[in-house]
């Protein structure tokens, strides 16, 4: 089985750490507030791609240095380049960055974005696409392509965050740009809890803990279903929550959560 160990990695474009089977992605270039480059970009990408293969992390959580989330495509190193660019050049350019969306919905371990000052353009998009989100009381969250003469239905935007904040919510910020305040996205239920600033990390790397503890691949499961039956009626979703759910009675970790039941233990969870 091919398998990769995780902690080796040493990326180019942004800090990787593993400690505990979780994972954590820290954008580095604070004095600009963290923005992404054509390579950062694929980095990124490449590397979700491969957690599919990591044996050794179980939960990822994304972060930023310096105060700032991200601050999205970096203004000389991406925005200028891309006006520019013939429409060879520029379909290029977005499939790839949507790619990295469909690599974090597609990794199987659950991503958790911990996010404080600005979250903006593309970094906002990279928080949607995470499958948890704590913030600051400060952060502000901004899918601003309007402001820059671009529609705001960019990697998967007009698809995803509908769903979590709803339509009219997410079409006055397509529509104008404006940020979200940090307030205005936990009552929305796009931050799942608002944390001091210095304890973000710290708890998003509790929750990535708890996660990484219990049953990996009924957790991988879980994920996928929730992306799967996006596209399906209760019916079709019925079938597949009932297969997911089948094959996960064959792992070892059902078996173990039983065994500690009767002995009245807390299961240890292997991930198989």
């Amino acid at each position: 089985m091919y398998k990769l160990k995780a902690a080796e990695w040493r990326p180019q474009h942004f800090k990787w750490e593993v400690k505990d089977r979780v994972g954590t992605i820290t954008l580095n270039r604070p004095e600009r507030k963290n923005p992404l480059t054509f390579e950062s970009y694929a980095e990124l990408r490449d590397t979700f791609h491969k957690l599919q293969y990591a044996e050794d992390v179980r939960a990822v959580v994304f972060t930023g240095e310096g105060g700032n989330f991200c601050s999205g495509g970096d203004v000389h190193e991406i925005i200028g380049p891309l006006t520019k660019m013939d429409m060879t050049g520029l379909i290029a350019f977005t499939r790839m960055t949507g790619n990295l969306v469909k690599e974090m919905r597609s990794c199987p371990q659950p991503i958790i974005s911990a996010v404080d000052g600005i979250c903006a353009g593309a970094g906002a998009i990279i928080s949607m696409s995470s499958d948890l989100r704590y913030g600051t009381p400060e952060c502000k969250t901004a899918f601003l392509f309007v402001r820059v003469g671009l529609a705001g239905c960019d990697m998967g935007a007009c698809a995803i965050l509908p769903r979590i904040i709803g339509q009219g919510r997410a079409s006055e910020l397509f529509y104008t740009g404006r940020a979200m305040t940090a307030q205005e996205g936990h009552a929305w239920g796009y931050y799942n809890e608002l944390v001091p600033k210095d304890k973000l990390l710290e708890r998003a790397h509790a929750m990535a803990k708890e996660i990484a503890d219990g049953p990996a691949f009924a957790h991988s499961m879980t994920k996928k279903c929730l992306h799967q039956e996006w596209n399906q009626t209760i019916e079709q979703a019925l079938e597949t929550e009932a297969e997911a759910q089948a094959i996960c009675m064959q792992t070892q970790d059902f078996t173990r959560a039983y065994n500690a039941f009767v002995a009245k233990q807390k299961p240890v969870f292997e991930g198989n």
